[in-house]
């Protein structure tokens, strides 16, 4: 009801945090709220609170809110690149650290996404990240990404997603990295230790 009265208006953030009736709804998983509010042509998809600047998107996918997330990105002006900025995560930096293997997929649908971003606090990557928690099937979808770079490492460490996996034990995704010929498996971390080690 509120929605069809021409003096709403949908963008209005609160005071103390600039939360949006969008982002509140988008971070609580609220799907129907989310997409009567993404019928207006008014509405601002990319509007980040004032606290940390983390958008609707960032928090659905997150969360794990699949049908946020695929609401948004059909979304037209939303921009799935914006990163946040405590810690410099994009949305599918989040989506592979949180084994969201749906949302991954969806993101990486998009010509748009840059699946090599790092944050900016430990520069790790969506690979990473995955390879990191043993996340197989993240993994194996971003290593089928063309572009993708799988000797990053991270600057806390310095430990590439091959090192995280091997000294994880996760069997299975050291299998899928191996696989590629563009993997150097002879990288240390700063310590000096390598994969093998």
């Amino acid at each position: 009801m509120l929605l069809e009265r021409a003096d709403i208006n949908p963008n209005t953030a609160d005071t103390q945090y600039g939360r949006t009736p969008l982002w509140l709804a988008a971070k609580a998983g609220h799907d129907g709220v989310v997409k009567l509010l993404l019928e207006r042509d008014d509405i601002d998809p990319n509007a980040a609170d004032a606290a940390y600047g983390r958008t609707p998107l960032w928090w659905s996918v997150r969360h794990g809110y699949e049908g946020v997330v695929k609401l948004l990105l059909e979304r037209d002006g939303l921009d799935p690149n914006i990163i946040e900025t405590k810690y410099g995560r994009t949305p599918i930096l989040m989506a592979a650290g949180g084994g969201h293997e749906g949302i991954v997929k969806l993101l990486l649908e998009r010509e748009d996404i840059n699946p090599n971003t790092p944050d900016s606090r430990y520069r790790q990557t969506p690979l990473l990240r995955a390879a990191q928690g043993g996340d197989e099937a993240v993994t194996k979808l971003l290593l089928e990404v063309k572009d993708i770079n799988p000797n990053a490492a991270d600057t806390k460490y310095g430990r590439t997603s091959l090192w995280w996996a091997a000294g994880g034990g996760n069997e299975e995704v050291v299998r899928l990295l191996l696989e590629r010929k563009d993997i150097n498996p002879d990288l240390p971390d700063l310590s000096g230790r390598t994969p093998l080690n």
